[in-house]
């Protein structure tokens, strides 16, 4: 199968520059091909990863990926997607982000098959007259204004740093094209302009047409919102900033809408194993087989067979209760937004700490649930309204962990 084909299947193509040609290019030989990121952070989360996975299904297909860290263009600001100016960061931070970005590609892309290069390399050594008289001289204003993403931001103003960033992504792909000889960009929707300058600019100077551009459709909802938000924020691919727990149980929670979409666009499954799912999650929805293999896959492609294995060991603990043998660190990674208030002593009477934990409203209710046996602390049943309690060992003594019921969870954090 010609890998656009598949990707049209996977529903992961909006807009192409020419689509006659690319077809007809990919199915005749392997290709060099480019996505980059810019290091404004020092993760990516799981809206980055859209444009990636799309760059490593290209891989898989025997073509070959490189990877652009926007050491260059990051330390200048991107302004698609966004109403205001960024806030420069400082090179040394810059160079920090660019490192964690460059570790995460690696873990994702493994050790070979693929190219990973920085266009602070060769953007930090172009003059601006060389910048003036080399590029700028093909760009046309009038239509770099009319670009959507120069035009949104006419009205609120745009600065010349962020107008010319267009221009900084074209010499990345003339760069790529002259020294790896890459045919295609791909990119994120609001990309299309910046992609499409890059093109042309090849064409201005090559005069040829064998460079091509590919964007990914805005991802949505079921319900029309972002895909990517939860209401603990981002989910990121940083183990220490979302812990294989949480990246496990975002995925997990999809809705039934969503995951066949989810399955087609963030797993390897081929479409009989993702046919096969779609009808499980017809005739058996409560049964969340889909969103189970779901979770697992992209689990185990973003944190490796040992993040996979934390994050049921975790989901397991917590589902029955026992989470005695957790560790700190997957007690940390799986109560890190859980509702809960505080204490100040090491060691409390099980009453006073559930209501001033906000486990309870009340003394009377929360003698109640202890004696009726729907209190555990720290995996333990506690039916004993005198019981002292103190932190789950394996905490440091900062936190109580409390179950009420079958799945509500309270972190109490020990404030000494």
């Amino acid at each position: 199968m010609n890998i656009i084909d598949e990707l049209k299947w996977r529903g992961a193509v909006n807009q192409q520059t020419d689509e006659e040609g690319l077809y007809k290019l990919v199915g005749e030989k392997s290709i060099s091909l480019y996505c980059g990121i810019d290091p404004t952070g020092d993760s990516m989360h799981i809206g980055h990863l859209i444009p990636f996975m799309i760059l490593k299904r290209f891989q898989l297909a025997g073509h070959h990926p490189v990877i652009v860290i926007g050491g260059g263009t990051g330390s200048i600001g991107d302004p698609s997607g966004r109403k205001t100016e960024r806030v420069l960061q400082s090179a040394e931070q810059v160079k920090h982000n660019a490192e964690c970005l460059t570790n995460q590609m690696k873990r994702l892309f493994g050790e070979d098959g693929f190219t990973m290069v920085n266009n602070y390399d060769w953007l930090s050594q172009i003059s601006l007259l060389d910048f003036l008289r080399d590029y700028g001289k093909l760009f046309n204003i009038n239509t770099m204004l009319a670009k959507d993403v120069v035009a949104s931001r006419l009205d609120t103003g745009i600065s010349f740093t962020e107008f010319s960033y267009q221009i900084l992504q074209s010499i990345d792909f003339k760069m790529l094209y002259d020294k790896y000889d890459v045919q295609l960009q791909i990119g994120g929707s609001d990309q299309w302009g910046n992609i499409t300058n890059g093109v042309d600019l090849i064409r201005k100077m090559e005069d040829k047409h064998d460079a091509y551009g590919l964007t990914i459709p805005l991802m949505l909802k079921a319900d029309g919102t972002k895909f990517g938000k939860t209401a603990g924020g981002a989910v990121w691919l940083d183990p220490k900033k979302t812990s294989p727990y949480e990246f496990y149980q975002f995925w997990f929670n999809q809705d039934d809408r969503d995951v066949v979409k989810y399955l087609k666009y963030f797993t390897f499954l081929s479409k009989e194993e993702i046919d096969a799912l779609e009808t499980e999650v017809a005739e058996h929805p409560e049964h969340r087989n889909a969103q189970r293999k779901l979770a697992e896959e992209v689990t185990r492609f973003v944190h490796g067979e040992a993040g996979l294995l934390q994050a049921e060991k975790v989901t397991q603990a917590l589902f029955s209760g026992h989470i005695e043998e957790l560790s700190g660190e997957e007690i940390e990674g799986a109560f890190r937004n859980t509702k809960g208030g505080e204490v100040h002593e090491e060691s409390i009477n099980i009453v006073e700490a559930l209501v001033e934990g906000g486990v309870e409203k009340s003394k009377r209710q929360a003698r109640e649930d202890v004696k009726n046996g729907a209190i555990r602390v720290n995996g333990i049943q506690v039916k004993d309204t005198e019981a002292a309690i103190s932190a789950h060992p394996n905490t440091n003594g900062q936190f109580i962990i409390i179950k009420k019921g079958k799945k509500n969870y309270f972190s109490i954090r020990i404030v000494k």
